[in-house]
Parts: C-alpha cells; structure tokens; sequence
C-alpha cells in the first residue's frame, strides 16, 4: 500500500517565510541586512532576494543605510514607516488612552480620557468610540486610513472570541463580543487581548526587556496582573486566564477580594487596596495629609501616590507594605517560571524604588538563589504606555501580516 505524503504548497510555504522576515526586519536595532537575514532565517541568498522583493513591492518594507566603520555602507531593510496607520488601545479600570502610530511603532499622536469600566461595555465602548473620532481627525488621520487596532482590557480574555471571560473587576462584561463590537464601529480588523499580556509585549519590544526570552510584566493598578512571555512568545494558558497573579491568596481569612475570596494579592496590593488602608488609617486617627481630603471615602490610590511623593509617611509605608506582598507573589513567580527579567508597571510602579525595593528585597530573601541571581527586577520603562504600545506592536503584526499574505 502506497504511503501518502503530505506536502505543504509552495506558496504556503513562501508566506511562512515572509512572515518570518517581517519579524526578523521589525524587531532588528537599525534593521538588518539581506546576508543576515539569510542567515537568520536558513534560506538561501536568492530565496530572501525573492521575499524581500515582494515586502518591498508591498511598501512594507524599504531600503535603509545601515551602520558601519568604515568602507561601504550597508543596505540595511526596515519596515517602511509609511505603509499605514494604527490604533493601540488601552481600556484601564478609570481611562482609556489610545495611541496612533506608524509602521515603526513610531506615537505620532495620542489621547487620554477618563472611564469607569464597571459601567459595563454598553456605556464604555461607545465611549471609547466617540473618543476616537472626536480625536483622529486633528491628528490629520482619518478612520478610514487606519489599517488594523488592538485593545487590551484588564481581564481575562479568550482570544479567539474576541471575550472576556468572568473578568473579577469587569462588572457586566463576561461573553460580550468586545472584539466584534469595535471592528463594526471601526471599520478594521481588530485584536482583543489582556492589559499585563500587552504590557509585557510593549516592554519586550520597546521598553526595559527588550530582547529578553523569559519575561514576566507585572501591572500594578486598579488591580494586580501579570504578563507572561515564555521563551519568546505571550503565554495565555487554556482559557486566556494565565497570569492572574493578583488572586494568588497571601493571607488566609484576608481582606476580601473583587474576585470572592479572602487574602488575594490583590486585596493586599492593588490600587484598590490602597485606598481603602488609607481610608482605614485616617478613621483610627493616623497623621497624613490625606486627613484633610473630605468626604475620606473619596479617596483613590492616586491620592495615596501622590502623598507618597510628597514625603507623607504613612503613605509611604502603605506603598512599602504593598511592595513586600508584591514580593512574596512575584518571588513564587521567579522559582516557577526562572524569568530573565521582571518588570513592574503600572500606576502604582510609578513611585520607583519605595515600590521596587521592598519587592526586590522579598524576592532575594523568598525565592531560591539561583533563581534570584538570574533575574532583573526593572521599573517599566514605558511607563503608563506599556499596554498601549503592546497593542501597537500587536495591530502592527496584525496588519503587516495581512498584507504580505496577498
């Protein structure tokens, strides 16, 4: 009986490839030369010639003088910053901020708006959507140049539907069809995914883990999540849940958590949290200048930050309490998954070292030293921008893709 052998067709083939060189020729510092690029991706000289033709006939990738010593310079390829335009979107607890930027990731414009994400999706998203083109057209882009968009959301997200799924701090928006929703509104293809997932992709390409193959970006706002990239690519688990790291439960019989249970991280750490310790503290009488903020239950963590910066006490140590149970979750984190590198982003990151000292501190003494020596425990360098700028590299991969698949 004759065996039957499968073979993939050549165009199928050709279009793997492309794929590959596109990411080869984005994420390369100064671009990369076509000999590299041979190199790199194991084809022969001539295969890339023909590949590289093709991206460059798309107007997806162009010519550009590399660097060198001396000599002949380089003919180095880069994307072609001018191929298109797209939307990086982050939906956080209380705002939405929404980037525009070019084939290189370049932000040509941006915009910042407040939203209460537990009004639910029939009240935000059209929020979001009026946002948008109230703001586009003065950037001198109109919807309809705009060739893809992503946007993250901070819950757990089921990619392939477009969902969320049970979101602890997404009141109302479990199985709406986020996804689906925006494309209609927005005239192009549209990727949903979760807020630490993009921040981890931002500061991979961009920011303070550029390169790095094992990263983990903990967002540290509203609430508490990680994102994962292990061995060069997002890991999102079975149902897009992976990363939760703010119900790990700390304290048995804690403080109860958005999610049902008691002692979670991020009862004990979130944004949430401390606003509410603080509320806690000036009821029993502590001295801060949060005092003199009326009605005391108005309170938010930016008014905890902000104190803190200001030198007032006992917000630093609320801030420094937080730090250690960040470290006692982040340093389970590093003897799981031994990451090259760490990084904390955020609203709550912003205070820098009187965050991240109590959290490096907790994982040297908490995490096995091995584990500890190997790791980098970083600032986001990106800042508020992480998840925005995931989301640009995501609809950027989206919509080269796309293209240099016809």
């Amino acid at each position: 009986m004759a065996t039957t052998v499968w073979q993939i067709p050549k165009a199928s083939v050709k279009n793997l490839n492309k794929h590959a060189a596109l990411d080869l020729i984005r994420f390369a510092p100064g671009g990369i030369s076509r000999i590299e690029l041979s190199r790199q991706i194991g084809l022969t000289r001539a295969a890339v010639t023909s590949i590289v033709g093709d991206l460059i006939e798309a107007r997806l990738v162009r010519e550009a003088n590399g660097q060198h010593s001396g000599g002949r310079k380089p003919i180095n390829l880069e994307i072609n910053p001018d191929f298109g335009r797209v939307l990086g979107i982050d939906i956080g607890s209380t705002h939405v901020t929404v980037v525009l930027a070019n084939g290189l990731a370049q932000v040509l414009n941006e915009v910042n708006a407040p939203l209460d994400i537990t009004q639910g999706p029939e009240i935000c998203l059209p929020q979001v959507v009026q946002v948008i083109n109230t703001w586009l057209p003065n950037t001198g882009t109109g919807l309809s140049e705009i060739l893809a968009a992503a946007v993250d959301v901070p819950g757990p997200v089921v990619s392939d539907a477009g969902k969320v799924g049970a979101p602890p701090i997404m009141p109302g928006w479990d199985n709406f069809p986020i996804r689906d929703w925006l494309e209609e509104r927005l005239g192009c293809p549209v990727s949903l995914g979760n807020d630490a997932e993009f921040g981890a992709l931002g500061e991979w390409a961009f920011g303070a883990g550029r390169g790095e193959k094992n990263l983990a970006y903990i967002k540290v706002g509203t609430g508490v999540g990680a994102g994962l990239l292990l061995d060069g690519q997002i890991y999102r688990g079975t149902t897009g849940s992976a990363g939760e790291i703010g119900h790990i439960t700390l304290v048995e019989d804690g403080p109860i958590c958005t999610c049902g249970n008691h002692g979670c991280l991020e009862a004990l750490a979130g944004g949430r949290s401390l606003a509410l310790r603080a509320r806690e503290g000036i009821s029993k009488g502590r001295r801060t200048s949060l005092a003199e903020i009326w009605p005391a239950n108005s309170i938010i963590a930016k008014d905890v930050i902000a104190a803190a910066r200001r030198g007032d006490l006992f917000c630093q140590q609320l801030v420094i309490d937080s730090g250690y149970h960040l470290g006692t979750a982040i340093a389970s984190l590093v003897n799981l998954i031994n990451p090259d590198i760490v990084v904390i982003g955020g609203g709550v990151a912003q205070l820098g070292d009187l965050l991240l000292d109590p959290i490096r501190q907790t994982v040297k003494q908490r995490s096995l030293k091995v584990s500890w020596q190997a790791v980098r425990i970083s600032a986001a360098i990106l800042g508020r921008r992480s998840s925005a700028m995931g989301a640009v590299v995501q609809a950027l991969s989206m919509s080269l893709h796309q293209i240099a698949q016809v």
